[in-house]
């Protein structure tokens, strides 16, 4: 493992995965766009092509995840379904079975509950708050999966009872903890086998390229990337490029995200029009205590639900004039989406509000603008409603 990952995250974020540092070698890593290197026989080293995710550019963001993450390997896809699937593909085979929380982003639900039993891969979902994970185990179980935050209730369910369940039973642990991002939350302090982040999100943070990570054991990571190898999810050397100068500014971006949804979430808590303001770091969240124990800080995240419901909601999110009304999360921009029009479009009405999603909820992607000024923008949007 790279000496450098005992550094602390604002550091490895700039420092770890770079090469050997010489007189005349540029401080900025160079774009490698070339989806092929010079190669004729096994004596001349490993076999270097793009599509295999060992580009210079691909292995280098890769190294400064698996720091952040304090991981020992990771793999760069090209977007965090691709982790997400290339990972659950790579853990199983026809007639296994994955336990599964029920809070899970849109995509990844029906990636479990229809796409993977048509390769003989069936799901079983637990309600991570109510349900019995024991219960739930089955021989052939082979991977607990869970979400950290949820998408997009922001609630956090203790993970430490069920890892040590899974690992008692030999079953490894997967955690997508996208809304926390490493800074916030590395899932391997408290025993997650392997985190995915979809890198669209905090670690890329301009809303200008697609990709995902997943990071853990090199022998996992080595079949995740086997894996990919067969379905192609690489991602391209200047997207990868783009990713390494993202994650440079995460911890100083993920901080300011932290302070600007808390002075939010202050802001909207108790105002007339709103039913509810769901943002961890309010003693009023029901995990407040959770997240306190395990994450350094609360997120950039914030959820509402207007009084007047699907209706009061399309009103607000129209007359914002500097939040965008956009879906995806965690760029410097401020971005809010109701997940009945975007992720969770796909449930009825009464399975998202059996998930906690009324609909009149409205999901804000908090930016790293002034936060006076994106409270006069909201305070403008609640008048006109």
């Amino acid at each position: 493992m790279d000496p450098k990952n005992e550094l602390k995250p604002a550091t490895l974020a700039i420092h770890a995965g770079e090469g050997v540092r010489a007189p005349g070698q540029p401080v900025a890593p160079p774009v490698v766009q070339s989806a092929t290197f010079l190669w004729g026989e096994p004596g001349e080293g490993e076999l270097l092509y793009t599509r295999y995710g060992n580009n210079p550019n691909q292995i280098q963001v890769a190294r400064k995840v698996a720091a952040l993450e304090r991981m020992e390997a990771c793999a760069v896809l090209g977007s965090g379904m691709a982790a997400t699937a290339m990972t659950l593909l790579a853990l199983t085979e026809s007639g296994d079975h994955i336990v599964a929380s029920s809070r899970l982003y849109g995509a990844t639900g029906t990636l479990l509950a229809k796409e993977l039993p048509r390769r003989g891969v069936e799901t079983t979902f637990v309600d991570p708050f109510e349900g019995d994970w024991e219960a739930a185990l089955r021989p052939r179980t082979r991977v607990v999966f869970l979400e950290l935050p949820t998408n997009p209730t922001l609630r956090i369910p203790d993970p430490r009872p069920v890892v040590e369940l899974a690992h008692r039973r030999g079953i490894p642990i997967v955690c997508d903890a996208t809304f926390a991002s490493p800074v916030n939350f590395q899932a391997s302090s408290v025993g997650v086998d392997v985190a995915i982040q979809s890198a669209t999100k905090y670690l890329g943070g301009h809303s200008d390229l697609i990709a995902g990570v997943v990071s853990g054991p090199k022998a996992v990571i080595d079949r995740v990337v086997a894996m990919s190898h067969l379905y192609g999810p690489s991602l391209d050397p200047h997207a990868a490029w783009l990713l390494d100068r993202g994650i440079r500014t995460l911890d100083v971006r993920v901080e300011r995200h932290n302070r600007n949804a808390m002075e939010v979430a202050r802001w909207f808590d108790g105002r007339a029009g709103i039913d509810a303001v769901v943002y961890p770091g309010l003693p009023s969240h029901p995990d407040h205590e959770t997240a306190k124990a395990l994450f350094r800080g609360f997120g950039g995240m914030v959820g509402i639900v207007l009084a007047g419901g699907a209706e009061a909601a399309d009103a607000f999110v129209g007359a914002l004039e500097l939040a965008f009304a956009a879906p995806s999360l965690g760029g410097v921009e401020t971005l809010v989406s109701q997940p009945r029009h975007t992720s969770h479009r796909s449930m009825t009405p009464e399975a998202r509000l059996a998930q906690g999603i009324p609909d009149g909820f409205v999901r804000i992607s908090v930016g790293i603008e002034n936060s006076a000024d994106l409270t006069a923008d909201f305070e403008r949007a609640l008048t006109r409603v």
